[in-house]
């Protein structure tokens, strides 16, 4: 039986929990000659319909994070395919929908990240992404040294 991964799907949402879990992700993807798939969504229902110029800055924001990414992850030797992805939408529905349209074999998302706020009062993401994936999901937590 094989227990290495394919395709794993990195969820990033900018804060520093984030970027630990994208750490993590690329060390697995090297380790096994995965392609990694890096997304990021944001959420449109936090910005009133009248502020276009708020999502249009936070749609580049999201290209400007997922570029350096896939920028620093393409530098390791050894990595098999790097792809990102920016989606616009409730991430608990588009990060597990995401990872079942590319096939991968495993999720990484961050224990915490940016929206305590929306963990508190709507649930938490990371719960949601594991109750709907299809595949694996690897739940990162924060590191003993982590300061945020």
């Amino acid at each position: 039986m094989d227990f290495s991964y394919e395709r794993i799907l990195v969820a990033v949402d900018g804060s520093e929990y984030a970027e630990h879990t994208y750490r993590k992700g690329v060390e697995l993807a090297k380790r096994n000659n995965a392609e990694l798939h890096i997304i990021h969504v944001f959420d449109i229902r936090y910005y009133p319909s009248d502020y276009s110029a708020l999502k249009k800055r936070a749609e580049e924001e999201g290209i400007k994070l997922l570029n350096r990414y896939k920028e620093e992850a393409e530098k390791h030797e050894g990595m098999k395919k790097v792809e990102t992805i920016l989606k616009k939408g409730s991430p608990k529905v588009l990060v597990s929908k995401t990872a079942e349209e590319i096939d991968a074999d495993l999720i990484l998302v961050g224990a915490s990240g940016l929206y305590a706020v929306e963990q508190i009062l709507l649930g938490s993401v990371t719960e949601s992404i594991i109750r709907n994936a299809t595949c694996d999901v690897l739940v990162v937590r924060k590191p003993k040294d982590f300061k945020a």
